[in-house]
């Protein structure tokens, strides 16, 4: 190796040395910048001839472990999908209340029926009867404001949607305008460590919204899918669209955009294909999912649990049985019933069974003058034996028949003898294929003095109008109802009618004020698995009362285990966030300690280049 190797050999050392300095200044100077990834140098020999003539930079690496990075993004989105949630349970439970509060939702119903006690024990005390005013009036206006702060929250999760779809759109624009630097600049064999730290950052922004997967195309290049599959970035952005509502308690969330009362994600490709990420289920993580979760199911069921009580409280002291008598025609044997006060809304219950097997069917017909909303769901009721028919009554008994025979097949007969409000159901007489086991029917009291302890106590606000849960629209009136509940103002006007059952009632009679409060805290029923509480096989029965003590205690345990599981998950992401760190963040110690090496590589080959340069100088002396 001559003199001019060695001045060779020590000047590319200096320029790697060099090299080497200036990413240390880096890795020091971003040593609290979100997303930076230490940059390490990788050296190689270089060669002429098969000789060494120094070295040279082969590249400068970022210090990141890929299985730990893609480990994070998804807990990130699984953290920010159960932190919305405990979140928003958390204020759930506060609004109820804790059991027994003054305030809470228990104590407000438990203070009604006691009320309604305390009128059995004196029923004629003026002021008793109007304590029982006041607990119904505090009662409804409890209801109220519940269901307000779950369409204020609903509302909340709708605009954070918006908010979110925004922060995506941007995010791809910025991973997209990123991406095209990285691959105008590759050819041109330039350090691309920060235009990939800034889009792994975008990229793990974009994790905690929607649930991804990251795949690397090669050549740096990255295309990103939900998890789901769905194609977010290839080469091209694409772009999502919310159609952000004002939610009412009315609003749901339907598969067909002109019956849905919620926005809608959509994903438009850079293609023009659309998508719609709600209904194709395709958001499954992330705060996006989170958000979509609670508009659409938790806050809907809260809503639900609010309505059940107000609709319990209301039919439960209004409704009542009318029984029916023993019928035949020839050989035909059945019942037929008095549906004069079949209101809209009301149900008929028939039993059936088909001697073939034998089989027992329980039939729920519902009167529905609405065609609009027909056919019904068997999800109306909560009884899981039973199948719900609808019909319409508005043409009376009569104008029903047709229907009514169609729905039931020829083995059940149905007429009206006498063309008045008598419905007949017989069976198919001679042949004896079917038995009519039970018919009943289930009318609401739409008047003060009923002749007995029925008492149209609530009403529906919107108009005081009867509540007997209307089917109009596709919609029942239960829907909301905890909104609009109201104390009949024909009560507010004259409380005596919480005892008068008709004109000839004692004012010391207490009747009426025994029966609502049996119909409260003793008489069972089952509630709707639509509120979360009980399933379609196995519907939540009990009192009003009870039912009201269950859904605090749901909600109760269903914020305890949000927060298990918001717990559990810090614990993995912050560990992942720990693993992350140590393996892309910059060590200060560690950084100036590489800084006293190179700085003793830099003087080492600084002092070679002056030893070759007096040897220089030395032969032209001589």
């Amino acid at each position: 190796m001559g003199l001019t190797t060695a001045l060779s050999s020590a000047l590319s050392g200096l320029r790697a040395t060099q090299v080497g300095i200036g990413v240390v200044a880096t890795n020091v100077a971003n040593a609290e910048t979100p997303g930076y990834t230490r940059k390490t140098l990788t050296l190689e020999a270089a060669m002429a001839g098969g000789s060494g003539i120094g070295v040279r930079v082969a590249n400068v690496n970022r210090e990141l472990d890929i299985y730990v990075q893609r480990q994070l993004r998804t807990e990130l989105a699984g953290a920010n999908y159960i932190d919305i949630i405990a979140q928003v349970r958390q204020q759930i439970d506060q609004m109820y209340g804790t059991p027994g509060a003054s305030s809470a939702l228990d104590t407000i119903v438990n203070g009604f029926t006691n009320s309604l006690q305390a009128l059995s024990a004196d029923p004629q005390s003026v002021a008793t009867r109007q304590a029982v005013i006041n607990a119904a009036q505090v009662m409804a206006q409890k209801l109220h404001s519940l269901s307000a702060d779950v369409t204020l929250m609903r509302n909340q999760a709708e605009s954070g949607i918006a908010d979110a779809v925004d922060r995506v759109n941007g995010l791809l624009e910025n991973i997209e305008n990123v991406q095209t630097q990285i691959i105008a600049l590759s050819a041109q064999d330039v350090e691309l460590g920060a235009l990939l730290d800034q889009r792994d950052l975008a990229i793990t922004e974009l994790a905690g919204l929607i649930d991804i997967q990251v795949t690397a195309t090669g050549a740096n290049q990255v295309s990103i899918f939900t998890n789901s599959g769905v194609s977010l970035f290839d080469m091209q952005a694409s772009k999502l669209t919310f159609d952000e509502k004002p939610l009412s308690a009315q609003s749901m969330w339907n598969a067909n955009p002109l019956l849905s009362g919620t926005g809608s994600i959509k994903l438009v490709s850079p293609s023009g294909y659309t998508i719609d990420l709600i209904q194709d289920r395709s958001i499954r993580s992330g705060k996006i999912a989170g958000l979509i979760e609670l508009r659409d199911d938790i806050l809907v069921k809260a809503q639900a649990q609010l309505d059940e009580i107000a609709h319990a409280l209301a039919s439960s002291l209004s409704n009542r049985t009318v029984d029916s008598t023993a019928a035949t025609n020839g050989a035909q044997t059945g019942f037929e019933i008095d549906l004069a006060d079949l209101q809209n809304g009301n149900s008929i219950s028939l039993t059936v069974t088909t001697n073939a097997g034998p089989t027992t069917q329980r039939y729920t017909i519902v009167r529905v003058d609405d065609p609009s909303s027909l056919p019904l769901s068997n999800s109306l009721t909560a009884d899981p034996g039973d199948q719900v028919i609808g019909i319409s009554f508005a043409g009376g008994v009569a104008g029903a028949l047709a229907a009514l025979n169609t729905a039931l097949g020829p083995n059940v007969q149905f007429d009206n003898p006498g063309a008045g409000t008598i419905l007949r159901v017989l069976d198919d007489g001679a042949p004896n294929l079917v038995n009519i086991d039970a018919l009943s029917a289930t009318v609401t009291t739409d008047s003060i003095q009923s002749g007995d302890g029925t008492l149209s106590f609530f009403v529906d606000g919107s108009g005081n109008s009867i509540y007997s849960n209307v089917i109009s629209g596709g919609r029942e009136q239960k829907l909301g109802f905890a909104s609009r509940i109201a104390v009949n103002s024909a009560l507010l006007s004259d409380p005596s009618g919480l005892v008068k059952i008709d004109s000839n009632t004692l004012p010391g009679d207490s009747t009426r004020p025994d029966f609502l409060w049996q119909r409260l805290t003793a008489t069972s029923q089952m509630f709707s698995p639509s509120t979360g509480i009980g399933g379609a096989g196995t519907p939540y029965s009990g009192s009003v009362v009870s039912f009201a003590q269950q859904v605090i205690t749901h909600q109760s345990t269903a914020t305890d285990n949000a927060l298990r599981l918001k717990d559990g998950q810090d614990v993995v992401l912050n560990s992942l966030q720990d693993r992350m760190a140590e393996s892309t963040g910059v060590n200060i110690d560690s950084e100036m300690a590489r800084l006293l090496s190179l700085q003793n590589a830099y003087a080492a080959n600084a002092r070679v280049m002056t030893a070759v340069k007096e040897l220089f100088e030395l032969l032209m002396r001589v």
